[in-house]
């Protein structure tokens, strides 16, 4: 990545099909160094598939991707940078693993490489960063869903990445545990850019930066205060609805 350049992830004209299906098509932003970006849309438009391309796992049919100034598909060393919180996390609860190792698998290099004493202090870092560093000893499936959430992000964060994609990061949280994980988000964001697909348009506008609507097609909101407009005219209803929980759960067309 160049020093002087401050995007982190770039897409060209990027399209997706899978099985003759059109997955995404003709996509085109930038992330640059510190943005948080929110990307909301419906289930199937998109969303979790623009976040595997980042991270490589997905190569696109067309177009050019650039993450940290590399192709993530060519280049697996542009990963180091990036921290990833899916939105289904496969875990054995009733394997006998505890908080503290669970975080420093985030530190694995290889088969044969030892953890260091650097990485078990980065797991004690990103243990109190995200406020889990008094239960390091407890066995991960005796943790309530909102500490198993922190428990996999500070996983996330345990690398010291430059860019954080977050996925449905609240999804099943009450809503105290939801203002207290976006409100450790915004921290986090001093430090890093960040990109969260959410369904939750009240996240949008307390705590992103910059909006986007992924349906097939990303449409780029910009600043959020620009944005509300445009979300209510692609909701077809008062931005107050959607953000008490009314379920619209397919976005209408969007001008072209």
């Amino acid at each position: 990545m160049s020093e002087t350049s401050d995007k982190i992830v770039e897409f060209k004209n990027v399209s997706l099909s899978l099985d003759e299906q059109v997955i995404l098509e003709d996509i085109n932003f930038t992330l640059k160094e510190k943005e948080f970006l929110t990307i909301i849309g419906p289930n199937g438009g998109g969303k979790t598939t623009i976040l595997k391309i980042i991270l490589g796992l997905i190569r696109p049919t067309k177009g050019i991707v650039n993450v940290f100034g590399m192709n993530p598909c060519n280049s697996p060393s542009a990963g180091k940078f990036i921290g990833y919180l899916p939105q289904h996390i496969q875990s054995d609860l009733k394997f006998p693993i505890n908080v503290f190792d669970v975080v420093l698998i985030g530190r694995y290099n290889g088969l044969f490489k030892r953890y260091s004493k650097k990485d078990k202090q980065k797991v004690i870092e990103a243990l109190k960063i995200t406020g889990m560093e008094n239960l390091k000893d407890r066995q991960i499936g005796k943790l309530s869903g909102g500490q198993m959430q922190r428990v996999f992000l500070a996983r996330a964060l345990v690398r010291d990445p430059k860019l954080l994609l977050l996925d449905e990061p609240t999804a099943s949280a009450d809503p105290e545990m939801q203002q207290s994980f976006y409100k450790l988000v915004e921290v986090l964001n001093e430090k890093m850019a960040i990109v969260i697909v959410t369904h939750d348009v009240s996240a949008v506008l307390q705590y992103g930066k910059s909006v986007a609507c992924v349906n097939r097609k990303l449409y780029y909101h910009g600043e959020k205060e620009g944005a509300i407009g445009k979300l209510q005219d692609a909701y077809k209803c008062p931005i107050e609805v959607i953000a008490h929980g009314v379920p619209h759960r397919v976005l209408k067309d969007h001008n072209k």
